[in-house]
């Protein structure tokens, strides 16, 4: 890899382009202000998502190993951003009915209608909800939120380092500053709602499953997008996984036992990075026409994410502390693509909107006249940042498969 090469984005032609504001949009969690007559559905339809959380279609889960009687959790806690925001981001905006997400055709697949998810149907944290037996995890702004069985508290956009330590970098997040403390204040603020001393909050998490992550993601995208060198790059990581192993550690504090800790994708294979850094040099391909030096980045930190994990569980030898590896779940699809019944001609297309994903004059999906393909099952990538409801849910079941002996639940996991 070479470190000390600028990162320019391209114009999607292999050549050097401009950037846009958009672009750092697209990467967080696509962001397009307009106005549409469309009224947005999420508010007024967010009351029927409880309706659906035990009436999903039995091949939804089909695939999935299910956690219900294994673990017995009762309560889910998520931190995050866009790839498990389940409605934060379009409630915290006062421009949220603008954002593309708010409107069709995310949501289309399961819903009918958007939900401030960034997909066409379910998440990652709602396969884990239904694998666990539990309703989908509310988001923690809805403000008539049923919260006993959990709480979302991640925000699209959101990223592992605060609005303030990133700015004395230069790096300016235009989505949202609900970064990683932020959440974990709400947090703080809900447990303290619902039980007064830090014995009963113990008492009350002992059977909930804590999800750290993933996050870190967007402490990258601007940066890399604005052409900073790899050398830059790589100085953010240690800072990043700091903030990530002081979360860890405050969950703790709260009382958590079982927590999982996701790595970073293999950015190197996201259409949108793959259409914004294309390049004529074929070396600069792995077998799945990934970047490779993108991926190796992403590596970088999914191994200091590990060898900090591993500390951890050494410090809290009483708490069980996993790493997701969201990295080689998503390298799971490309590898068996065919089998599992995605387009091999479109690994790296995204069903919504269109090439480069506004890199250099793309559409983005949720705005006007751009319509997502008729089969979004056959694709991985949904709208050129987020994944498509299958590929999620393949994901979840490679994901459960790799954690479920090690969260240490019960002997019938093995029978699960």
């Amino acid at each position: 890899m070479d470190r000390s090469r600028v990162w320019t984005p391209s114009d999607g032609n292999g050549q050097n382009g401009k950037i846009t504001f958009w672009s750092y949009c697209v990467i967080c969690c696509v962001l397009l202000i307009y106005t549409s007559s469309e009224k947005i559905g999420i508010l007024m339809n967010s009351r029927k998502l409880g309706n659906y959380s035990f009436k999903i279609a039995a091949d939804n889960i089909g695939t999935i190993r299910p956690l219900e009687k294994a673990c017995h959790f009762n309560k889910i806690y998520q931190l995050g951003d866009s790839i498990a925001d389940t409605g934060n981001l379009v409630r915290e905006s006062p421009f949220g009915s603008g954002y593309p997400f708010a409107h069709l055709p995310y949501g289309e697949t399961t819903f009918g209608f958007p939900t401030g998810r960034c997909s066409d149907g379910l998440l990652m944290i709602d396969y884990i909800a239904l694998a666990a037996g539990l309703p989908y995890l509310e988001p923690s702004m809805k403000e008539d939120g049923n919260f006993t069985t959990g709480v979302n508290f991640a925000v699209g956009g959101s990223t592992a380092l605060p609005k303030e330590v990133l700015e004395a970098k230069d790096i300016t997040n235009p989505i949202s500053n609900s970064s990683l403390s932020v959440q974990l204040d709400w947090m703080s603020s809900h447990f303290a709602s619902i039980c007064h001393t830090k014995e009963g909050c113990r008492k009350m998490l002992e059977k909930s499953l804590f999800f750290v992550g993933e996050i870190g993601g967007n402490d990258y995208n601007v940066p890399f997008l604005e052409g900073r060198s790899m050398n830059e790059l790589t100085a953010l990581v240690p800072g990043v996984v700091q903030s990530i192993t002081n979360a860890i550690k405050r969950v703790i504090d709260f009382g958590a036992t079982r927590i999982i800790v996701p790595g970073n994708f293999p950015i190197g294979c996201i259409p949108v990075y793959v259409a914004c850094f294309q390049t004529n040099d074929t070396a600069a391909y792995d077998e799945h026409h990934c970047l490779k030096d993108l991926n190796n980045f992403a590596e970088i930190h999914n191994q200091l994410l590990k060898a900090s994990i591993k500390k951890l569980k050494k410090d809290y030898p009483k708490v069980v502390i996993v790493y997701g590896d969201y990295y080689n779940a998503y390298l799971s699809l490309l590898s068996n693509a065919r089998s599992l019944g995605f387009d091999e001609n479109a690994l790296q297309k995204a069903c919504c909107g269109t090439e480069p994903y506004d890199c250099s004059g793309g559409k983005l999906c949720g705005t006007p006249g751009v319509k997502a393909c008729p089969r979004p099952d056959k694709y991985i990538s949904w709208d050129g940042v987020h994944s498509t409801q299958q590929a999620y849910k393949y994901m979840t079941a490679h994901l459960l498969d790799s954690i479920m002996p090690q969260l240490k639940c019960h002997s019938s996991a093995q029978d699960a």
